[in-house]
């Protein structure tokens, strides 16, 4: 992480567009703020990458809160399209119209999370596979140039997350999709909090997914009892195999066999958002008050 925010401060001194690829199932969760912090305000693009798998209403709201920022466009790609660099060219040249030609060729650094598609986006650009791909969250070691257009010049880099996630229901959504790698979290936690949103927003899709009905009369526990019941997740002696139910629903939901689904609007996540400000200004106020108060301190 150190290394890639090391790089990502040295090269952007000379790029004169930022893309960063969001998961348009969760577009603010997995905006980066340490990115915010380096591009130093340079144009930016988000793209708004696998919105084939996003409930299609949602995108158009994203899409429509990113394009209203100054200084920002945002558009939705799927990362199989077969020709997206015309639309990506197209887009940084109206961020960064006083670049263009040989002499003064545009260059553009390409961000993301880990998974979000960054990887498959560039070999789909290149038209051969020009970086490893994987399901695996941080495959993208290095820096890697990808040339769009004769003076057109695309630098990419790792796919990194930030050291501390301020919001909780971000931290879950991560997880939910595949950024975080297995073993930094509880699939039961997570398939909980996905549990939780998918009842109260997309009620339908559980019905028809689990053949569960009445879901006002479950809890998320006891609703993911019942997908492990409908799903046969039985341990010895009848006992529901809870952990194996919460595997079934998350890779339902990176699959999108649940259907198009969004985990977050630009209203949800920004009071999400405020709330993790709040806490975290109040965990420093605490810290620095117990500094003051040790024997030593600036009491």
């Amino acid at each position: 992480m150190h290394l890639t925010r090391k790089a990502i401060g040295e090269r952007i001194k000379d790029i004169d567009v930022v893309i960063e690829m969001l998961d348009a199932r969760l577009p603010g969760s997995s905006a980066n703020p340490m990115l915010a912090q380096l591009i130093q305000g340079k144009p930016a693009l988000k793209i708004l990458s696998k919105q084939d798998l996003a409930d299609p209403v949602q995108t158009a709201a994203w899409l429509a809160h990113y394009n209203a920022l100054p200084g920002v466009s945002a558009l939705g790609l799927d990362t199989g399209m077969a020709s997206p660099a015309k639309a990506l060219v197209e887009a940084c040249r109206q961020l960064a119209p006083q670049r263009g030609g040989m002499v003064k060729p545009l260059r553009v650094l390409i961000c993301g999370i880990p998974n979000v598609g960054k990887s498959t986006l560039i070999n789909t650009l290149k038209g051969k596979r020009a970086t490893k791909t994987g399901d695996e969250a941080g495959v993208t070691k290095q820096e890697l140039r990808v040339t769009l257009a004769d003076d057109v010049y695309l630098y990419d880099t790792p796919g990194v997350l930030w050291p501390r996630i301020i919001v909780a229901q971000s931290g879950f959504n991560l997880a939910a999709s595949g950024a975080m790698g297995v073993n930094a979290f509880d699939d039961e936690v997570v398939a909980l909090e996905l549990l939780n949103y998918l009842m109260a927003h997309y009620p339908e899709a559980l019905t028809a997914r689990y053949k569960v009905q009445d879901l006002t009369r479950h809890t998320d526990a006891s609703l993911l009892e019942a997908i492990a019941r409908q799903r046969g997740a039985i341990q010895s002696g009848g006992r529901v195999n809870t952990l194996k139910a919460a595997e079934i629903l998350i890779h339902d939901f990176r699959s999108a066999a649940l259907g198009r689904l969004t985990l977050e609007t630009p209203a949800e996540y920004a009071a999400w958002l405020a709330a993790g400000q709040k806490a975290d200004a109040e965990r420093a106020a605490r810290q620095a008050s117990r500094k003051k108060t040790k024997p030593g301190g600036a009491n």
